[in-house]
């Protein structure tokens, strides 16, 4: 992937540590909070759900959607990751992250194959970078 397609680390950082990612797929879905992880500086989501209108599956018919922290809507793509290595290293982070006593049982179910073959990467569309975020600027989502 290009280096200019990669989210800022300080943008990286806020989304890796809160509990969940806003996203909105395609034109019609509304915003909605998932459960996201970051693996080697990249934000990846799953489905917990493939029904048919779902967030997954308007993204597989139109990548194009965005995400939201706090104030600033970005305009992200989504990409379906096939590499089984990175998939590993996405389940290996749900449940790393995920694992207060409520959390784990969800966090397992996130890292079955049902759910894995649902792994998404969202990067940041061309051009949505704009003005660039700073670490302070950032502070305050957190």
């Amino acid at each position: 992937m290009p280096a200019g397609r990669r989210f800022s680390a300080p943008l990286l950082a806020a989304l890796g540590t809160g509990k969940t990612v806003r996203i909105k797929a395609g034109a019609r879905h509304r915003f909605i909070g998932i459960w996201g992880v970051v693996v080697d500086g990249r934000l990846f989501v799953r489905s917990w759900s493939v029904k048919a209108r779902s967030w997954y599956r308007t993204f597989l018919k139109d990548p194009r959607g965005f995400v939201q922290l706090r104030n600033r809507t970005i305009p992200v793509r989504a990409v379906r990751v096939r590499s089984a290595r990175l998939k590993a290293a996405v389940d290996r982070a749900y449940l790393k992250k995920y694992a207060t006593a409520w959390e784990v049982r969800f966090a397992k179910d996130l890292a079955s194959p049902k759910s894995r073959a649902t792994t998404i990467e969202l990067r940041p569309a061309q051009g949505s970078l704009r003005p660039a975020l700073s670490a302070r600027s950032l502070s305050t989502l957190r």
